[in-house]
């Protein structure tokens, strides 16, 4: 990428992420490309879409969980190791409006390499976590980590408007976290 490129690239990435903090993934792109100090014609350049745009933003924050994840690995608790990176994606996608959105729900037809990555990073390291747990007990053997990444994004999606989200989704992810363990379910068949 020429010198020029790259900065317009950066400049577009940087004002991206600040819209979409303060509006969420559907921010509005003229409004980016403005804040940007680009035409519209130079953001499509780079991000064709809207969904390749909002990959590029949150890569680095799904890096972040990702490193979250490989350090609660050596945790001698895997169950709460499991737990405390649930938490950690679930306030990660409510403070991240559009997130849990934009990455889990993206287009089949996506040929986004980068959002593939994004969507295996977080699969990859909440599996690692998740098979630890089972083989501590601490989860029921039918709890698949789709299912968890599949709560987090529907109580994020809920949370994330609220003026309280982030402990309105602690709150759901507690009462839907209630319903993994083996207890629950070895009460459930008496």
């Amino acid at each position: 990428m020429r010198a020029d490129a790259r900065r317009n690239y950066d400049r577009i990435l940087a004002a991206a992420a600040e819209a979409i903090a303060e509006d969420g993934a559907d921010a509005s792109l003229e409004e980016i490309a403005r804040r940007a100090g680009v035409g519209s014609a130079t953001l499509h350049r780079h991000f064709p879409a809207r969904q390749q745009l909002l990959e590029a933003v949150f890569r680095d924050r799904v890096e972040a969980l990702r490193a979250t994840a490989a350090d609660l690995a050596t945790d001698p608790d895997p169950g709460r190791a499991l737990e405390t990176w649930l938490r950690t994606v679930t306030r990660h996608a409510v403070s991240n409006r559009g997130l849990a959105a934009s990455l889990m729900h993206s287009p089949q037809d996506s040929d986004s390499a980068l959002g593939v990555s994004c969507r295996t990073m977080i699969t990859n390291a909440g599996a690692d976590l998740l098979a630890r747990a089972r083989r501590a007990n601490a989860v029921r053997s039918d709890v698949s980590i789709t299912d968890l990444l599949q709560l987090v994004n529907a109580i994020s999606l809920v949370a994330e408007g609220e003026a309280d989200g982030a402990a309105q989704a602690d709150r759901l992810l507690s009462l839907a976290l209630a319903g993994i363990h083996p207890v629950q379910e070895a009460a459930k068949d008496a």
